[in-house]
């Protein structure tokens, strides 16, 4: 993995190319810094930071772009430019295509030094140590730069592989819902009728009646068959009183 570290600023930004794999030996192949003079107008200073990152682009033709999250600070005229600065790096990468990643201050030094309120003298003896360097590199933006690039080596792996439990997390719980089954009923098929009480009405069983015929279960009786009747209290036998004469 290639990657182009860049710490925005108007008046120096700093550019780094470290090549390498987390976990193994890394190796720089170029750090400097472009310079825009500060008694520039605005524009032609962003444009002179756009000429220098395309041409380390060209050079080196990293395979990333890593730019510092730009954060709030007391100094808005400080944090403008920075964000200003770090818009020209992220438009030149988008415009050839290269992915660009953000990391904060806290998260490059914590990476490089094990500590997110690491000095810049720290980070610079670090990042020396690392990429097995003479001395540190000057200025420090250039450092800066550097350890941007380490830093991405070291947390792409996890990031991606974050990124691919997130997806596929997602993946089966959107296919749930498009494939949730809903009640379907076989093509052609009438869903059973309800009772409405209207001519040709079933009975508490949905058996058709037949005509004229009544009955608690809905079931016709064979034709020619008559019910049993139902005797009445008139028609019953007397009852006789034991011990009592007629």
């Amino acid at each position: 993995m290639r990657v182009l570290g860049v710490d925005p600023g108007l008046t120096r930004c700093g550019v780094g190319v470290v090549e390498g794999v987390a976990g193994r030996p890394l190796t720089m192949l170029g750090v400097g810094v472009v310079r825009t003079p500060s008694d520039a107008e605005l524009g032609d200073r962003l444009v002179a930071v756009e000429r220098g990152i395309e041409a380390w682009l060209d050079e080196y033709s990293p395979g990333c772009v890593a730019v510092e999250r730009v954060f709030a600070q007391h100094n808005v005229r400080t944090v403008m430019g920075t964000a200003q600065a770090s818009a020209v790096a992220m438009l030149c990468a988008a415009r050839r295509g290269i992915p660009v990643a953000l990391h904060t201050p806290s998260e490059v030094k914590a990476a490089v030094t094990g500590s997110g309120r690491a000095e810049k003298a720290q980070v610079g003896a670090m990042v020396t140590r690392l990429l097995r360097l003479d001395a540190p590199p000057r200025p420090a933006d250039a450092a800066d730069a550097l350890a941007l690039a380490i830093c991405h080596i070291w947390r792409a792996p996890a990031q991606n592989r974050l990124q691919q439990a997130v997806a596929a997390h997602r993946t089966p719980s959107a296919s749930r819902r498009q494939t949730t089954p809903g009640i379907s009923r076989t093509p052609g098929a009438s869903a059973t009728p309800r009772n409405s009480g209207a001519s040709g009405a079933t009975g508490t069983s949905g058996i058709p009646q037949a005509p004229g015929a009544t009955g608690t279960s809905g079931i016709a009786p064979a034709p020619g068959a008559s019910a049993a009747p139902r005797t009445s209290g008139a028609s019953r036998a007397p009852r006789t009183l034991k011990g009592r004469s007629a």
